[in-house]
């Protein structure tokens, strides 16, 4: 029976980093225009915007040299499928 290794905190978090980029819209431009008259749920381009800001830190942050704890992995991955969940609803992603 072979254990599977678990990637290192540097891994795990550039493996997110990667999903992201590949399934959220981050520099579309219509996802950045609020096309829906009150029936948005969460605004995609103020979400966009923070997974953005916080992708753009982890790249820096991981470049210099420093490594993300668990529970900063936890965090970025959990507001990254929240974000994702939240565009669904509104139409910008399919299911």
């Amino acid at each position: 029976m072979s254990a599977s290794i678990k990637p290192d905190r540097m891994t795990a978090m550039a493996t997110i980093i990667e999903q992201v980029k590949s399934t959220l819209p981050l520099y579309e431009s219509e996802t950045f225009i609020c096309g829906s008259k009150g029936s948005c749920t969460g605004c995609p381009k103020k979400l966009l915007e923070m997974v953005d800001s916080e992708l753009t830190y982890w790249e820096s942050a991981m470049t210099r040299g420093i490594t993300p704890q668990f529970d900063e992995i936890r965090r970025f991955g959990k507001m990254c499928t929240s974000v994702k969940r939240a565009l669904q609803r509104n139409g910008l992603l399919e299911k």
